[in-house]
């Protein structure tokens, strides 16, 4: 089966060679076209005349004769996290990472038409678990190019605007790459979006860059919780004030780490006059719940390194920094926030051991942490499973956020 999969890619890599968009890759385009043949939705560049007729021209010469070959058991057949096969809502992934927002869609019966994201490890480990290798740089996709979907889910950098001269329209967002998910949804105009990203976006330049984010989205004809009357006319402090209510924790969510994230969920104007962001459940967790029977000895911290976090804490603390490392043990309810630098030293979490220097998460740990299922395949390069986990999304939150959407499309 897997041959066949191989052949089939090779055979269309010369026709997808016309289609790649600059920064990305002729197996990006192949795998959307062959998921989309797969599952019945848009392909990438159908705009510019490809059609399924043209895609499976190409495949008889390379598919066994006298053999009918089941496409969607051929692209799916050897993934684990594979998607409903009757799906409810189609969305794309943007900001893409490892895919933590794909699952929590895909939880909820949701389908992914396209997905890019610009790190190379993060593609690789985002293609070993989902099938796709994902487009490159969002920057040079033409939006038009882009399969019609129902959600455009993105988790974005936080950058800066430039004060100078704004008239708060899409063309002021130039040059950051909040830009490129302003342009898409204004050329696509899905139902619904939902935008993630640090809980200092609500601070971040005074208050003035979630400003022009917003003012920038009502003006291309999208809602959120926030009125466009306090948007637009409101002070920089009363739009923080409301933006704290899209903020969730995961330990509200059945995941034992102290992380706050801003969800920013949209939809078209007049689709709906609110949104109901998900209630914390009622699950009881502790950091144990995530702790593997088994541990490498090799995660326990060498007394240089344990030394070094002890003095840094009582210096951070004469300094009044307060923060040298977090110790937690397996009754701690939750852990501090896991980050993209957990790989250097572990300090922001460790895990106490009895009679011996404390310990840094495994990767499996790390996964669990951000709820990630066991059948998740991690980058075999610790250091980036690490730095890809410390910067995806808690799946369990985006799967609650993802379940009201769902509902509001019913």
């Amino acid at each position: 089966m897997t041959s066949y999969l191989n052949k089939i890619e090779n055979a269309l890599i010369p026709l997808a060679e016309k289609y790649i968009p600059e920064g990305s890759s002729s197996k990006a385009v192949v795998d959307q076209w062959l998921h989309a043949l797969a599952n019945g939705s848009d392909l990438f560049a159908s705009n510019k005349g490809i059609n399924a007729s043209v895609i499976l021209g190409i495949l008889k010469d390379v598919l066994p004769e006298k053999h009918e070959v089941n496409l969607k058991e051929l692209v799916y057949s050897h993934l684990v996290l594979k998607p409903d096969t009757s799906p409810k809502l189609k969305f794309i992934d943007l900001f893409a990472g490892i895919g933590g927002m794909r699952l929590g869609f895909q939880n909820n019966s949701g389908l992914c038409v396209f997905s890019s994201e610009f790190e190379k490890h993060a593609q690789a480990t985002y293609s070993a678990n989902h099938g796709e290798f994902p487009f490159g740089d969002i920057t040079k996709i033409d939006a038009t190019d882009i399969p019609d979907h129902d959600v455009l889910v993105a988790g974005f950098p936080c950058q800066a605007f430039s004060h100078a001269g704004l008239k708060l329209g899409i063309h002021d967002t130039r040059g950051t790459l909040f830009h490129d998910i302003a342009r898409i949804l204004e050329a696509k105009k899905p139902k619904f979006a939902l935008l993630e990203n640090v809980k200092g976006l609500i601070s971040h330049d005074k208050g003035y860059t979630l400003q022009v984010i917003l003012k920038t989205l009502t003006r291309i004809g999208y809602s959120c919780n926030i009125s466009k009357d306090v948007i637009h006319n409101g002070s920089a402090k009363q739009i923080q004030a409301e933006a704290k209510k899209m903020v969730l924790k995961s330990t509200d969510f059945g995941v034992p780490q102290n992380r706050q994230r801003i969800y920013i969920v949209l939809w078209q104007d007049g689709l709906i006059d609110s949104f109901e962001y998900p209630k914390p459940t009622s699950d009881k967790v502790k950091v144990g719940d995530i702790l593997e029977a088994n541990p490498d000895p090799k995660l326990t911290i060498s007394d240089r390194l344990w030394d070094g976090h002890q003095r840094r804490k009582i210096e951070n603390k004469r300094n009044g920094k307060g923060f040298g490392f977090g110790l937690v043990t397996e009754d701690s309810p939750y852990t501090n926030t896991i980050s993209a630098r957990y790989y250097k030293d572990g300090s922001e979490i460790l895990i106490a051991q009895n009679g011996a220097n404390p310990r840094k998460l495994s990767t499996r740990e790390a996964a669990r942490l951000q709820g990630f299922p066991d059948s998740f395949k991690p980058s075999q390069s610790n250091t980036q499973a690490y730095k890809q986990f410390g910067n995806s999304v808690t799946v369990p939150v985006i799967t609650s956020i993802a379940f009201q959407i769902k509902k509001l499309m019913e």
